[in-house]
Parts: structure tokens; C-alpha cells; sequence
């Protein structure tokens, strides 16, 4: 979904041959601009929006889950994202995962006229908002940050009592927050994985003293792949690739979506599409599970 290989036919294209690969589920990212004098990876540059995105592949599969790492929610409404939540999961038959960031770039905030103060307070009321809208028969919330007075929402989710809510981010604050409230946590494309153990123990942590089940909550890892030399976790062959991604199973790791759009020839813009195309379909085929 990002860069030169980010056309209609391959989003709708791949996602049709992942699934039939046997793969387990499809996932976007958002990002909203980027600086003018702003250096950013290539990743960033040219970038699909991530709910269109999924609702395109949505039509060219049937079975694979859709995921989103992450909607950043200060850039947006909380209701206006259930709506739009909702009826990507009633037109993919119940198989959408929403992620919630709290964003990081200054020019996003002030482009969205969002603040990045009390960003903790905010997520609660989100979930909060988001989970009223779509389980209730008649939905209120009156709160620091948003107030939704007495309404209906429908249509409501295929999944009840709606969408699993994943949250990201590594602060200990965000990741005592994930395990508290959330179905789960996502790591960052910038986790350093080799303590990513330490981080799903206070995710877990703080599920267990909130007095939730905490082996039942997901722990979705973004994994940037980078075939070719070997430079760290899922880098190298994909045999290496293969064994960086049991390891992070036995880490407490419940599911990876490999990136390729941190691919340079895949996910820059600048890259020829053509080859940008061949070198992704190569990479889907090495890494289709066994």
C-alpha cells in the first residue's frame, strides 16, 4: 500500500494471492503527510489510506482477516472512524482488526488540528466511545474530550460486540494501557525485537492486575523484512526469516505480518513498478506458510 507497487491491481491483486497462499490476514499502516523538509524513509513518502485500502481487498477475498497498524486517533473522529470501522467489517462479513496509535508527527498533529497532550485520558474515551456506538441499543458519552448524546449507529458490526481493538505503541504507559483495555498490542516497524519479550510481559502484566485473561490477549508483531544480508531479525534468507519468526512465537508473539513495504525496491516511490511488483510476488512465494 505504499510506494511504486501500490496500484489498484496489485492491492486487489495480492490480497487475492495471499489468501489463496494460505495466509492468515492482510494489514495496512496510515500515514496522512509528510513535511516538506521533513526525511523520512521512502515507506512513508506515498502512502494509501489504510481503511480504503482494506475495503479494497476486502471485495478480492473471502476468508483472510483485514487489519490496520495503526489509525493514529487524534487525527481523527472517534465516531466517524466507528462508522467507518463498522461497515468495513459488515461488508467483509466480520473479519476487520482495528489498531489505535497516538501518532508521532508534529505536521500531522497541526495539519489535523489535533493535540498531543493528555494522549493517554484521550485513548480511554476513544475505546470508550467506539465500543458504545457499537454495542449499545442507544449509545451516550459525556467526557474531557468528546461527547456523543443520545443516538443510534447502525448498521452495528458483524463482529459483537464490535471490531477487536489492538493498540500500539512502547512507552510503559501505552503498554500497560494495550494490556488493560485492549484485545491486544502491536509493535512499531522501529521495535527492537530482540527485547520484545520484555515489552508483551507488561503488556500481559497489566491484563492479569486488571483482572482480564491475559494469554488471551493478541500480540501482533509489524515485522519489517529486509531478504537479503543478514542485519537482524527478519533480515537474511528466508530460512533465517523463517526462524527469526518461531523464535518470536516462543518470545509470546501470537502473530506477524511481514512488511514489505520497507522493501526499498518494493515500497519506495521511486522504484519501477514493474520491478517493484516482481520483487513482492517473489518474496509472498518464499515466505508462503508452510
Amino acid at each position: 500500500m505504499s510506494g511504486a507497487w501500490a496500484s489498484a491491481g496489485n492491492v486487489g491483486g495480492f490480497a487475492a494471492k495471499a489468501e489463496a497462499l494460505g495466509y492468515d490476514s492482510l494489514w495496512t499502516f496510515q500515514r496522512l503527510l509528510v513535511a516538506a523538509d521533513q526525511h523520512l524513509d521512502p515507506v512513508y513518502r506515498s502512502v494509501l489510506d489504510p481503511l480504503v485500502a482494506l475495503s479494497f481487498a476486502a471485495a478480492r477475498t473471502q476468508r483472510v482477516r483485514l487489519g490496520v497498524a495503526v489509525v493514529n486517533l487524534p487525527f481523527v473522529s472517534p465516531v466517524y472512524l466507528a462508522k467507518q470501522a463498522a461497515s468495513l467489517d459488515v461488508l467483509s462479513a466480520g473479519r476487520f482488526d482495528l489498531g489505535l496509535g497516538i501518532g508521532w508527527s508534529p505536521v500531522e498533529f497541526a495539519a489535523s488540528g489535533a493535540g498531543s497532550e493528555r494522549r493517554g485520558p484521550r485513548t480511554e474515551e476513544f475505546l470508550a466511545v467506539l465500543r458504545t456506538l457499537w454495542a449499545d441499543e442507544v449509545s451516550t458519552f459525556d467526557g474531557e474530550f468528546y461527547t456523543v448524546p443520545p443516538a443510534r449507529m447502525r448498521p452495528q458490526p458483524a463482529q459483537r460486540p464490535g471490531p477487536p481493538v489492538l493498540l500500539g505503541g512502547t512507552a510503559p504507559a501505552a503498554l500497560r494501557r494495550a494490556g488493560r483495555l485492549a484485545d491486544g498490542w502491536i509493535s512499531r516497524s522501529g521495535q527492537n525485537l530482540d527485547s520484545i519479550a520484555d515489552d508483551i510481559a507488561t503488556v500481559r502484566d497489566a491484563a492479569a492486575e486488571a483482572g482480564r485473561d491475559a494469554d488471551a490477549l493478541r500480540v501482533i508483531c509489524r515485522g519489517v523484512l529486509r531478504l537479503g544480508e543478514r542485519t537482524g531479525r527478519l533480515s537474511g534468507t528466508p530460512d533465517q526469516v523463517r526462524a527469526d519468526v518461531e523464535w518470536l512465537a516462543a518470545q509470546g508473539v501470537t502473530e506477524i505480518f511481514y512488511d514489505l513495504n520497507w522493501d526499498p525496491l518494493v515500497g519506495s516511490p521511486d522504484a519501477d513498478p514493474a520491478l517493484a511488483t516482481e520483487r513482492a510476488e517473489e518474496i509472498l512465494d518464499a515466505l508462503r506458510p508452510r
